[in-house]
């Protein structure tokens, strides 16, 4: 895959703010040959193109990927991004609000799980 500078550069930054630093270079010390295009993908496509639009403030951005996470059942990144929260602003009480709305919207154990989760971060946070 080809890296695009400019939209690798604003993805690592906004990756970084995001995620923060020791995840970041967490996943540039465990990258490999085989999973380098994957992560240029991730950081030009969904941070430096993405992440970086201006139609939605980070925040938001923050909180419907936690939601469509958990709608999903994607545990791991679901994890990550209740983490991110610290990063970006959103509170454990909205946090809470999203995982109700996903209740409802796209069942009982997805929320389930999802809660599960979130109480695992926020006890690791202390």
């Amino acid at each position: 895959m080809s890296v695009i500078p400019e939209l690798f550069e604003r993805g690592s930054a906004i990756r970084t703010e995001v995620l923060g630093r020791a995840h970041v270079e967490r996943s540039h010390q465990t990258q490999t040959p085989f999973t380098e295009d994957f992560q240029a993908y991730i950081t030009q496509h969904a941070w430096g193109a993405i992440w970086a639009r201006p139609g939605l403030e980070r925040r938001t951005r923050s909180m419907l990927t936690i939601a469509m996470l958990a709608a999903l059942g994607h545990q791991e990144e679901l994890k990550l991004h209740i983490r991110a929260t610290r990063n970006t602003g959103v509170t454990s009480d909205e946090v809470k609000e999203i995982l109700l709305q996903v209740a409802v919207y796209a069942g009982v154990p997805a929320a389930n799980s999802a809660f599960r989760i979130a109480r695992e971060v926020y006890d690791e946070a202390g």
